[in-house]
């Protein structure tokens, strides 16, 4: 037997990198079965995911897609036509390719290629990362077919779908084979060095990025090894920083899971993803949520942390005001709390999450 899928998602990392470890997943799933597994991308070339996709070995179907504004505007005219434009590319796409589903991880990218699926009778499979579903998968998710979700008890908000089943978050295989004194040799740290791994996602975060910087530069830090990924988006705001001799800026970190695992002490926001990851790692986080998140989504995220006392929860303002230097200092002078931390955040991992995606999925396309 040969499965074929169409995979999407894109604007973030958060969306692409689930989007591809699905893919690898399924095709080890269908490969121990002795099946064959073909799977293609589609996605916008300017988006990160045009760079992401290939990267990962897969090959990128190109589609026109824009993000409809909350409130009327001549962006809503162009998002409209941009709409149609992709609607007519996936159309093309699925009628070349014969998919047996296809499979959205979110973003407005995955609205053209499911209305079109929806229209030839393709099965749809969302998976919704985040406690609260973004517009374009609790819009779509009504008429899937399947819809996985990183958290429990999500039923509710997927009314209308085929089947509403809880997985987890898929993490990238390289994930689960971390070791911490090999992390430690893979990011440079020396034996006794303390550092802080900082990053506000792919596109970046001004309050991490700007805290960073300071306590970078501060006496009481300069023995500290900072590492921070500073996102595209951020990139021409620090450019022209005097960069302290103890910080690393890179735009994008290929290796996160290296950083979450070797660096003392890991601040970063608390989107599912990053959150799935902190907790198959054991990273010892400052989790800071994104104020401006749907329903405010990351602060429950970081709160399942909290709960269980595996994390240091800091809120953007209070990281603006200058109330985490302290604490910051605080930790990492306290090893025995940095791994009761540690041991705390791997309680809420979801090992098989990628087992339970792949029995889901096929489950379903053999029950049609």
């Amino acid at each position: 037997m040969k499965r074929k899928f169409i995979v999407t998602g894109g604007g973030t990392s958060g969306h692409i990198n689930p989007a591809i470890t699905i893919a690898d997943s399924l095709i080890e799933y269908y490969k121990a079965k002795g099946d064959e597994c073909e799977i293609i991308f589609t996605g916008r070339k300017e988006g990160l995911e045009g760079e992401l996709v290939p990267k990962a070995g897969y090959e990128m179907k190109f589609i026109t897609a824009k993000p409809f504004p909350m409130k009327p505007s001549l962006k809503m005219l162009k998002a409209f036509k941009a709409l149609v434009e992709g609607r007519k590319q996936c159309a093309k796409i699925i009628e070349e390719f014969k998919p047996d589903a296809v499979i959205g991880t979110g973003g407005y990218v995955c609205g053209p290629l499911f209305m079109q699926a929806n229209k030839m009778k393709v099965p749809v499979v969302i998976h919704e990362a985040n406690a609260f579903p973004g517009r374009a998968n609790k819009a779509f998710g009504r008429k899937a077919a399947l819809v996985l979700t990183g958290f429990p008890n999500q039923e509710d908000d997927f009314k209308g779908a085929g089947k509403v089943v809880f997985t987890g978050n898929p993490v990238r295989n390289q994930m689960l084979k971390c070791d911490y004194e090999q992390a430690r040799a893979n990011i440079g740290a020396k034996p006794g060095e303390k550092v802080v791994f900082a990053m506000g996602g792919s596109l970046g975060a001004k309050t991490i990025n700007d805290f960073i910087f300071d306590v970078a530069s501060r006496p009481e830090f300069k023995d500290v090894k900072f590492v921070l990924g500073s996102g595209k988006q951020q990139t021409k705001s620090i450019q022209d920083r005097e960069i302290p001799s103890n910080l690393e800026v890179r735009e994008y970190i290929d290796n996160p899971q290296d950083y979450l695992t070797g660096a003392d002490i890991s601040i970063t926001r608390a989107g599912a993803v990053t959150c799935a990851e902190t907790a198959t790692l054991g990273s010892c986080s400052v989790l800071i949520p994104y104020p401006y998140a749907a329903h405010d989504h990351q602060t429950f995220n970081a709160s399942a942390f909290v709960k269980v006392g595996g994390c240091l929860m800091m809120s953007d303002s209070d990281v603006v005001e200058g109330k985490l230097v302290p604490e910051l200092e605080k930790l990492l002078n306290d090893d025995d709390r940095r791994a009761q931390i540690r041991k705390n955040a791997l309680t809420l991992a979801v090992y098989d999450c990628s087992d339970r995606i792949t029995a889901a999925i096929d489950g379903m396309l053999n029950e049609r």
